[in-house]
């Protein structure tokens, strides 16, 4: 059923509306494992998750909240671009999970926006995901910012959003992401 503004109303919720895009605190901790596991259908994501914590590297945790149950999670990390002459810092998108029930309703969308606009507001740069090639883009996500990297990832699903323009204009390198990834 459709409910404000065209989102999607599940069992009296509207999706849009009902939700709180905030970040992460402790207390989160076990329900974004869940929810990582649920969307994933495995455990892989939500130990990352951890492992980032554990490492340090963790720029921003963000959780969809919808009456004290986290229904999505997105988490971004510090990783690096190393060029011949420098190491430029950039900001890892991953992973990113919404409990199945809650997808395809704008959940996903709105974290990503909202950490998007609060790595802009710390300073961040750049910003690199691994995704589905009709997703991200529409956030600004582009394969074509990537052609000057290498990284392990299939070309069509490695993007990067440039938060300052400019950011990656002569950059060449390697992606570096931190140890936890495995890479």
């Amino acid at each position: 059923m459709r409910g404000h503004a065209g989102a999607i109303e599940l069992d009296g919720v509207d999706a849009m509306n009902d939700v709180i895009i905030r970040p992460e605190a402790a207390p989160d901790h076990s329900m974004i494992r869940q929810v990582n596991e649920a969307a994933f259908g495995c455990a892989d994501e939500a130990n990352l998750v951890e492992a980032l914590r554990a490492e340090g590297v963790v720029m921003l945790s963000v959780v969809a909240d919808l009456d004290r149950l986290i229904v999505g999670h997105i988490l971004f990390s510090r990783m690096s671009i190393e060029t011949l002459t420098e190491v430029v810092e950039a900001v890892a998108l991953a992973p990113m999970a919404v409990l199945p029930r809650y997808q395809r309703q704008g959940i996903g969308g709105r974290l990503i926006r909202y950490g998007l606009d609060t790595l802009h507001g710390l300073g961040e740069r750049i910003v690199i995901v691994v995704g589905h090639p009709s997703y991200y883009p529409r956030f600004g996500f582009s394969t074509e910012q990537t052609r000057s990297l290498e990284s392990p990832f299939p070309p069509e699903a490695f993007m990067a959003l440039e938060l300052s323009p400019g950011a990656l204009d002569r950059i060449r390198g390697r992606v570096r992401y931190p140890p936890p990834f495995g890479l």
